[in-house]
C-alpha cells in the first residue's frame, strides 16, 4: 500500500507544481507596452540632447528606466525591421521577410502570436508589421501584432499626420482586457513617416529653422532642407504626445509599475542616404526602456550593442516562455533581462560587443525588381559594409525616381542640383554608386563621410571585421554569404499593383509612385 501511495503522489505532484507555477505566472508576468515610431533616427529625442525635437514622453521613459546609446535594427526599412522585432531573427534568416513588400512566411511565429496563445491579452493600434501580406494556413489574415484597436479617431494637426487616436485606442484596449490578465500592446505610430505638410514645423509647431544646430553634410544646408527637418520633428513630437498620454493612463490606473515600456523606431528618418540604406543614421535608432518593478537601478545609460532581434527573446523570458514552447525556436537574439537586473552603467555585458546589419530588396525601381544587397557589422565604433552589387544604383534607378528613397523637398533639392557646380556632391553622396567595401569611424564620423576601407592604416580592422561578420553570417545560414543570395531576388513581390512599374517605365509610361515627386524621375537612364 505504501508503494502504491508513493506512486500516486509522484503522479499528482507535477500537476500540483504546474498549477502553482501557473498561479505565480499570472501574478508576476509583467505587462508589455511596445511603442514604435515610423522612421525616426537615433539622435532626435530630447534625452539624447536634441534641442529642436521635444519628446517628454521618451525622455520620461529614459529617466525612469534605461537609455540605450547603441541600439540597431538589422535592416533599415519598415517591413524587414519589424519582422526582426517580431521573430527575434535577423532578416537574412527570414526568407521572404528579408524583403520589403513580401509574403510573410507562415513558418515564423511572432512574439505577439505566441503571447496570445499563452495567456496574454494582446492588442495593437496603428502600423504593425507592414507593408506586405501575412496569412495563415487557412488563408486568413494573421494578427501579427495582436488584435486591432482602431475605432478612436481625431482630427490631425496637419494633412500629413494620421487621424488615428493612438492613445484613445490604447484606452479602449485597456477597457476591454480582464483585470487579472497580463497584457501586451503594440503602439505603431504612423509618424514621422512621409509625407509632411511643408512648413508645419514652423507654422504649427512654433519652431525656427535657426534651432537646428547641424544639418547632415550630405544635404544642402538651406531653408528648404531645414524646414523639411522641422516638419519631421513636428511629427516625431506627435508620436511622443500619444506615448505620454499612454504613460499617464497607466499611472492613473495603477498599472505603470509592472509594465515594461519599450520606445524605439523601425528605421532612420525618411531622408536621402538614411532610410532604406545601411549607414549609421539608417540603422542606429533611439531606445528607452522602463519597468519600475523590474529594472534594478533606473536612470542608467547603457552602451552595450543591442539589436532589434533582442526584443522578442526579452518578452518571452518575462512571459516565462522558452522559444520552443512559444513556437519560435530558434531565435537569434539575446534577452535584455540581464541588463535590467544589473546596476551597472555604460557597458554592462562585455559579450555584447557588435551588431550585424544588412539588406536585400526594398522598394521597386531596378530591372527585374532586383535589390541592393549589403551586409555590415558595427563594433567598437567602427562600421564595416560590403556592397555586393556595385553596378546597381543604391537608391533605385534614376529613370524610375530613385524609389528606395521617399519623396521629399530635400530629395528633390538634391536631384535638381545633380549637374550644378557646388551641389553635385550631394547627389553623389545620396544617390551615386558605391564601392564594394566601406569602413567608417562612426564615433568621430557619424555621418559616414570618410570611407577608410582603402586606407593602409585600417587594413587590419577591415580584415578583422570582415572575418567576424562572415563567420557569424555563415553560422546563421545567410544565403548571401553561402553563394546563393539570388534567392532573395526571386521571392515574389506582394504589391501586384506596383510590381510591373519598372517595365512600364521602360516602355515610356510615366506613372509616378505615390511616395516620390514627379520631378524626381531622370529623363533617361544614367551611366
Amino acid at each position: 500500500m505504501l508503494h502504491l501511495f508513493i506512486l500516486l503522489m509522484l503522479a499528482v505532484l507535477p500537476a500540483v507544481c504546474f498549477a502553482e507555477s501557473n498561479s505565480a505566472t499570472s501574478s508576476t508576468r509583467p505587462n508589455i507596452l511596445f511603442c514604435i515610431a515610423d522612421d525616426a533616427s537615433y539622435p532626435h529625442m530630447g534625452a539624447y540632447g536634441c534641442n529642436w525635437v521635444k519628446t517628454p514622453g521618451f525622455d520620461r521613459v529614459a529617466k525612469q528606466g534605461l537609455l540605450f546609446t547603441k541600439a540597431y535594427t538589422p535592416n533599415a526599412k519598415c517591413a524587414p525591421s519589424r519582422a526582426c522585432i517580431l521573430t527575434g531573427r535577423n532578416s537574412w534568416q527570414l526568407k521572404q521577410a528579408c524583403n520589403h513588400w513580401c509574403f510573410f512566411p507562415k513558418q515564423f511565429t511572432t512574439y505577439a502570436e505566441a503571447l496570445t496563445k499563452h495567456g496574454y491579452y494582446v492588442g495593437t493600434t496603428g502600423k504593425g508589421w507592414a507593408p506586405g501580406i501575412a496569412v495563415n494556413e487557412q488563408g486568413k489574415r494573421r494578427a501579427m501584432t495582436g488584435k486591432a484597436f482602431g475605432r478612436a479617431r481625431k482630427k490631425p494637426p496637419t494633412t500629413g499626420i494620421s487621424g488615428i487616436d493612438y492613445a484613445g485606442n490604447f484606452q479602449d484596449f485597456m477597457n476591454a482586457k480582464t483585470e487579472d490578465t497580463p497584457w501586451c500592446f503594440w503602439y505603431g505610430g504612423g509618424e514621422p513617416h512621409r509625407g509632411y505638410e511643408y512648413g508645419s514645423g514652423v507654422k504649427k509647431g512654433g519652431k525656427s529653422i535657426d534651432q537646428i544646430d547641424v544639418v547632415p553634410p550630405f544635404w544642402p544646408d538651406n531653408e528648404i532642407t531645414r524646414n523639411d527637418m522641422l516638419d519631421y520633428a513636428f511629427e516625431v513630437e506627435h508620436f511622443d504626445s500619444h506615448l505620454l498620454q499612454m504613460l499617464n493612463l497607466l499611472e492613473s490606473r495603477g498599472e505603470l509599475d509592472n509594465t515594461l515600456v519599450v520606445v524605439t523606431s523601425d528605421n532612420g528618418m525618411p531622408f536621402p542616404r538614411i532610410k532604406g540604406q545601411e549607414y549609421e543614421l539608417s540603422n542606429h535608432l533611439p531606445l528607452a526602456i522602463m519597468w519600475k518593478k523590474g529594472i534594478a537601478k533606473p536612470g542608467r545609460t547603457i552602451d552595450d550593442y543591442v539589436s532589434f532581434i533582442d526584443f522578442a527573446p526579452t518578452f518571452l523570458e518575462l512571459a516565462q516562455l522558452n522559444a520552443k514552447r512559444a513556437g519560435m525556436e530558434p531565435t537569434t537574439g539575446r534577452s535584455l533581462v540581464e541588463i535590467f537586473r544589473s546596476k551597472k552603467t555604460g557597458r554592462v555585458i562585455p559579450q555584447r560587443e557588435f551588431v550585424l546589419i544588412g539588406k536585400e530588396r526594398h522598394d521597386i525601381g531596378r530591372p527585374n525588381d532586383w535589390g541592393y544587397p549589403i551586409r555590415g557589422i558595427v563594433k567598437n565604433g567602427m562600421l564595416y559594409l560590403i556592397n555586393y552589387e556595385t553596378s546597381r544604383w543604391p537608391g533605385g534607378n534614376p529613370e524610375t525616381g530613385y524609389l528606395n528613397c521617399d519623396g521629399s523637398p530635400t530629395k528633390t533639392e538634391i536631384l535638381n542640383g545633380r549637374t550644378q557646380a557646388g551641389l553635385s556632391q550631394f547627389w553623389q553622396l545620396c544617390f551615386g554608386k558605391r564601392p564594394s567595401e566601406e569602413l567608417y569611424d562612426v564615433i568621430n564620423d557619424p555621418y559616414c563621410m570618410n570611407n577608410l576601407a582603402n586606407s593602409s592604416d585600417y587594413q587590419k580592422q577591415v580584415s578583422e571585421l570582415k572575418s567576424l561578420m562572415i563567420a557569424n553570417l555563415k553560422r546563421q545560414n545567410d544565403p548571401r554569404v553561402l553563394s546563393h543570395g539570388d534567392v532573395f531576388e526571386n521571392y515574389p513581390y506582394a504589391n501586384t499593383k506596383e510590381q510591373d512599374y519598372y517595365n512600364r517605365y521602360m516602355k515610356g509610361e510615366k506613372i509616378p509612385a505615390g511616395w516620390v515627386n514627379p520631378s524626381d524621375y531622370a529623363e533617361k537612364p544614367l551611366d
